[in-house]
């Protein structure tokens, strides 16, 4: 084999190796790829009920029912357009209320019901996850102030948090 075809080769295996890791990479990233959705964005789009989603707004007043059974929790996230009735087998977050952002990951049921995997809810009065506040502030019910404030204004809703 000549030194030529020898380098061609090489080069040949090296960027066919290069190729297999890129591949790889991609394949565990889309694995692990989970994507943001709004209430009113989930209802509008067709996602399947096996893939992983996380939706998020705001928890609905006055939604929170524990189940009777003990053994979990149904709640209504809102972005003041859509509901979305999720429900939870574990244990909430010590900062979980009503009327405050809460992002849940989960899938959907074809009765359209959220199953949660997980919840996860704000860590202080002022912080909201970027993704609801641009989704609250794209369907015109953001507003400045604290969570009740923001979820009273939302159109049906009680301004009497519990």
């Amino acid at each position: 084999m000549t030194r030529r075809r020898r380098r061609l080769l090489m080069l040949s295996l090296g960027l066919a190796a290069l190729g297999a890791a890129t591949a790889l990479v991609l394949s565990a990233f889309s694995d692990n790829l989970v994507f943001f959705y709004s209430p009113s964005e989930l209802e509008a789009k067709a996602v399947p009920t096996d893939q992983r989603v996380r939706i998020g707004g705001l928890v609905e007043m006055q939604s929170l029912e524990h189940r009777p059974d003990g053994r979990g929790v149904r709640f209504r996230v809102t972005d003041g357009k859509t509901d979305i009735v999720v429900r939870y087998d574990g244990t909430l977050p010590d900062l979980f209320r009503e009327g405050q952002g809460v992002v849940a990951e989960g899938r959907r049921r074809a009765d359209g019901v959220f199953v949660a995997a997980t919840v996860l809810a704000k860590h202080d009065e002022k912080y909201m996850p970027p993704e609801v506040a641009d989704a609250l502030k794209k369907s015109g019910h953001w507003q400045e102030g604290d969570a009740a404030a923001r979820a009273a204004a939302l159109p049906g809703r009680s301004d009497t948090p519990r």
